[in-house]
């Protein structure tokens, strides 16, 4: 077994896990959106053929990640196509389509903060048990590397739609608000609220309202 061979119903019995859906992020405004990204985004659907996961991903995604990065001024790193084989045995390996890292660049995978899976076939709803899986994985890696105390949040996103969740104690949150392409400063917003709150060791979770 793999990520991508999990249903809910398995990984709610594997790791236990107790999933509902939540507000993760209210109130939270919009940011400012880069004229370089704004300028891409707008090529991109216009320009690009957007039919396959690749171009989406190219286009769409890649640039969005990037311009979250740059919202923090610690380094962060962006790993795609990395695999995370945390635990073969339990269903805890594969590739992961990016994940986020506290990290500079490296070659070797550090601290992750949040795994983003593109939605196969634009289905955000049967992509969201792999990446929590994922999630699931990234924990284990960073409490193997005395790095429990982070909180892992994970993304589904088609490119023009995204999904965002969060993986505390053995609650799997997941985000009621979908966020789409025409509020890339709400995407943007999420994101860099995600870096920030898992940058310092003592971060606390931002307020979930139920």
């Amino acid at each position: 077994m793999a990520y991508e061979d999990f249903s809910l119903e398995a990984a709610e019995s594997s790791f236990a896990l107790v999933s509902r859906p939540v507000e993760l992020f209210p109130g939270l405004r919009p940011v400012p959106v880069a004229n370089w990204l704004r300028d891409y985004l707008d090529r991109g659907q216009h320009v690009a053929a957007l039919v396959s996961e690749k171009a989406r991903s190219e286009f769409l995604v890649v640039p969005i990640l990037m311009a979250a990065s740059e919202l923090t001024a610690s380094e962060l790193a962006i790993y795609s196509g990395q695999r995370l084989d945390v635990d073969p045995a339990r269903g805890l390996a594969g590739e992961c389509d990016y994940i986020v890292a506290l990290t500079p660049p490296l070659p070797r995978l550090k601290a992750p903060l949040i795994t983003v899976l593109e939605a196969k076939k634009g289905d955000l709803e049967a992509s969201l048990v792999q990446c929590a899986a994922q999630m699931v994985g990234a924990r284990v890696f960073n409490e193997r590397a005395g790095l429990g105390h982070l909180h892992v949040h994970g993304c589904v996103t088609s490119g023009e739609v995204w999904q965002f969740l969060r993986f505390e104690a053995e609650m799997l949150m997941i985000d009621r608000t979908r966020l789409f392409l025409d509020n890339v400063g709400g995407i943007l917003a999420v994101l860099g609220e995600i870096f920030r709150a898992n940058l310092t060791t003592d971060a606390t979770a931002p307020q979930v309202a139920s």
